[in-house]
């Protein structure tokens, strides 16, 4: 990806060769995203184009220069593997050490975000990735095949971290604003936390049909509906209190009001969609926070701890995850995957070099 808007480019580089503690990762398939398009519309801050995209990958180790897992185990060509797409968070800073959390560490680089292919295969729409000494690697159990995997992507970790900020507790009413990835995966991991009903609010239709499939108990379509008959459904459905908790998972600034108006009285209300800035909302203090006694939590991305656990968890509860896979598309044609993705045309797009 040269630059915003422009098209994407097929282009060739060195073998790397490994320093101590690096591997080199022979792709298996990497996820197209929202962030993606997110990044070809130049909505990200910071982005050292021109960058290979890709930020949550799969593959089968090639070479591997006295490398560990997160658990300690040595790596070995052969294996099939996934990484924490973040690099370089020093575990120094104020917000590593004091504040824990490392998402907000000033170090924190992204795989296919935040470093440039002008350093080299780092991202995922590529044959090969360079895994630098200190990125977390994460060994995928023989149970969890790679497609299955793949088809959470990066909106797993990202679910569960704002899943469990959410503190679902047993027989809630959750909400998800959000039938993309992150939405979809959030209203699979809330029935896993004992959610009483899941209802997901979004669209197109091919999304919502998947939240069906994954079990969410009802949906609502945004397109044939106004925020005020979409109020009047949940508190319908939630004996007119509101939904005790709502997770939002849109990236649509105006969804964030609706959907503290859609929680009841003290619930809980997890902002996660919210990870481009693309404008500005408005609310009533009073009447949608302060009176309310509402409980908002702001969720940014996600650390290597979610990401283990979703690797245990995918593997643990099938859902039929890879049926929420559209399409795979070869590098030659990711300027397509990229489109449908912005488009909203596929629930999970795949590029598989």
């Amino acid at each position: 990806m040269p630059a915003p808007g422009a098209p994407l480019e097929l282009r060739e580089f060195e073998r790397p060769r490994l320093e101590p503690g690096a591997i080199l990762l022979q792709t298996l398939a990497s996820e197209v995203c929202g962030t993606d398009a997110h990044l070809w519309n130049g909505q990200l801050a910071g982005v050292p184009y021109p960058i290979i995209p890709g930020h949550v990958s799969v593959g089968r180790i090639a070479e591997a220069s006295q490398a560990e897992d997160v658990d300690g185990r040595p790596l070995r060509p052969g294996q099939i593997v996934t990484f924490l797409d973040v690099y370089g968070t020093c575990g120094r800073c104020w917000y590593c050490t004091v504040a824990h959390a490392t998402t907000r560490c000033p170090e924190r680089r992204v795989y296919g975000v935040t470093l440039s292919s002008d350093d080299g295969l780092l991202g995922g729409w590529s044959e090969y990735i360079h895994l630098k000494p200190g990125v977390h690697v994460i060994p995928l159990p023989e149970a969890l095949d790679w497609r299955a995997f793949m088809a959470g992507g990066c909106g797993m970790p990202t679910a569960l971290h704002a899943v469990t900020l959410a503190g679902i507790a047993f027989g809630d009413t959750v909400v998800v604003q959000g039938a993309g990835p992150v939405g979809l995966c959030a209203a699979a991991l809330a029935q896993l936390r004992g959610a009483g009903a899941v209802i997901v609010i979004g669209g197109p239709a091919l999304r919502l049909q998947a939240a069906a499939r994954l079990g969410a108990d009802a949906t609502i379509d945004i397109a044939d509906t106004t925020p005020d008959e979409r109020l009047a459904r949940i508190r319908d459905l939630t004996h007119g209190r509101g939904a005790d908790v709502t997770i939002e998972a849109t990236g649509v600034p105006e969804a964030v009001p609706e959907g503290m108006r859609l929680t009841r009285d003290a619930g809980r209300y997890v902002v996660v969609g919210q990870y481009t800035d693309v404008g500005s909302a408005t609310f009533n203090p009073h009447l949608d926070l302060n009176q309310k006694h509402l409980d908002v939590r702001g969720c940014w991305g996600s650390d290597v701890g979610h990401l283990y656990r979703a690797v245990r968890v995918m593997a643990r509860h099938r859902f039929g995850w890879t049926d929420l896979i559209t399409r795979e598309y070869p590098l030659e044609d990711a300027q397509q995957a990229l489109e449908d993705v912005a488009a909203q045309t596929v629930v999970k797009a795949l590029i598989v070099p």
